[in-house]
């Protein structure tokens, strides 16, 4: 050990979401600024164009956790204050985690047929955006406008891969270029037309994928459904550029892009940290740990299939398996609530191809309740069009507060073999409890090389994952090799920059 001394049931729409609406208009020759209160031209926009507000559906993609269920609210506020600096007709905005029960509706698809149902008739627009996207509303209607809404659109501000990937299944493996996918972060849009002939397809046609990833990717591959439906079109005006960037000024988006800080960053003394390895990658793995970021742990313990007093590891009596390792990350939870280790607030499960931020962890961790069941890191989901659940895929990391750990072994969940999926069954049991999967994109359970260089441009990451043919040495330093004030894109290089 390393103590180092350094048409849905369960219907839940939020009070406040629905606001009942009246028609206003705006000029496309006109813009606002976007900042403060509406001028008295952006009003004259209002009443002079053919878009009519009540047309348009906001979604922000909220989750259940009390801290990101503010900062939709806060973004939600926002937008309706906007607005009533332009008319007292106020649009529709709503919170995606409070639409029903469903633990699906995170992933899009399975909601399309109660959007169509609810907004199918009387609107034209369904407009996405994340907690962090921050609108100027005039420009977004403006750009709207510009596009027939009784044809079928999907717009975005386009991502693509530079190489085949992975989180990816390795489409379009000979031109990985060619497809676009959109930045969930800039905000996109779907006509009210792609609307309905989508969720008439899903009622249809089972969703056939039993994986949900990459969102932003198998949403614009659904759309796009070999050739037979709209590809990606890109609006210049969805941007990802920080909000005050001169560079933002043309946009209808931007982007709240500082890491989350909403106190002091954890203290080192609040997180243990455990890293799964096993001794064939004793020689190779852990010494990379070592070297980049163990000394930002205060307390770390290396479990593994074999004692190694060299190192140390700890053996759990669980033998080593090829895949899987659920009997050895269940042996963790159990060891980290046994009085065997010290009493922390949080657990960090990594594997020994690891590479994460520390620092930027506690950071980000200063925004959640340890005192309540919080499950953090990178969501992926199983099934979720059929009653699944979500989990968060191990790679990344897996943070749990210690009431999630009570909570989740006080249940009697079990592994149904030493092999299965960790990740997997720990979502399982999750889902049979109620707890959430909280879900940050700055985890990534891939390399940053299979990741679109324009989503890495505006994050500071906390963690990637795998060593495969690339120097781990060098992703480190390059990626997470500082403290939680870096800036977004501070892991990209000059020449990376310009490509962008």
């Amino acid at each position: 050990m390393l103590w180092n001394n350094k048409p849905r049931s369960g219907s839940k729409v939020a009070a406040g979401c629905l606001v009942l609406l009246s028609a206003f208009h705006f000029n496309l020759a006109a813009g606002g600024s976007g900042k403060g209160p509406q001028s008295q031209d952006d009003t004259h926009v209002i009443n002079n164009n053919q878009l009519d507000l009540r047309e348009i559906v906001f979604i922000i993609q909220s989750q259940s956790n009390d801290f990101h269920v503010r900062q939709a609210e806060r973004r939600r506020d926002q937008l309706l204050q906007q607005a009533h600096g332009l008319t007292e007709k106020l649009p529709l905005v709503l919170l995606l985690h409070s639409l029903s029960e469903n633990e699906g509706d995170w992933s899009i698809l399975p909601l399309l047929p109660y959007l169509s149902q609810s907004f199918g008739k009387n609107s034209s627009w369904i407009v996405f955006l994340e907690e962090e996207t921050d609108v100027r509303m005039t420009e977004l209607v403006q750009v709207l406008a510009k596009f027939d809404q009784n044809k079928e659109w999907f717009l975005g501000k386009p991502l693509h891969d530079q190489e085949s990937t992975i989180i990816h299944h390795y489409a379009f493996a000979e031109n990985p270029s060619v497809f676009k996918y959109p930045d969930f972060a800039a905000a996109w849009a779907l006509s009210i037309p792609l609307v309905v002939r989508l969720a008439n397809k899903v009622k249809a046609e089972p969703l056939k994928s039993d994986f949900t990833i990459d969102l932003k990717h198998e949403v614009a591959l659904y759309i796009w459904d070999t050739g037979k439906g709209p590809h990606l079109t890109a609006v210049p005006e969805l941007c990802t550029e920080p909000r005050d960037s001169p560079q933002a000024r043309h946009c209808a988006t931007t982007l709240i892009s500082e890491p989350p800080l909403c106190g002091e960053p954890v203290d080192k003394a609040d997180v243990f940290v455990a890293v799964k390895t096993c001794q064939k990658f004793h020689s190779e793995r852990v010494p990379v740990i070592k070297k980049t970021w163990e000394k930002d742990a205060l307390f770390l313990e290396y479990y593994s299939d074999h004692a190694d007093p060299a190192i140390p590891t700890i053996n759990l009596g669980v033998p080593n398996t090829e895949r899987g390792h659920c009997g050895k990350t269940f042996a963790i939870l159990q060891r980290f609530l046994s009085g065997s280790v010290p009493n922390t607030k949080w657990l960090l499960v990594v594997d020994d191809d690891t590479l994460i931020s520390l620092p930027r962890l506690r950071a980000l961790l200063s925004c959640y309740d340890p005192s309540e069941p919080v499950c953090l890191g990178e969501r992926y989901g199983y099934g979720l069009s059929q009653g699944g659940y979500s989990y968060i895929t191990g790679g990344g990391g897996m943070v749990f507060s210690r009431e999630a750990v009570v909570q989740l072994l006080k249940s009697g969940c079990k592994c149904y073999s030493d092999d299965a999926p960790d990740d997997m069954v720990l979502g399982m049991c999750l889902n049979a409890l109620g707890l959430p999967i909280t879900h940050s994109p700055l985890f990534h359970q891939a390399r940053p090389e299979d990741y679109a260089r324009a989503f890495l441009a505006h994050q500071v990451p906390i963690s990637f994952h795998k060593h495969w043919n690339i120097d781990p040495l060098a992703v480190y330093d390059k990626w997470l090799k500082d403290d939680s004030r870096a800036k977004p894109s501070d892991g990209l290089n000059e020449s990376a920059k310009t490509e962008l």
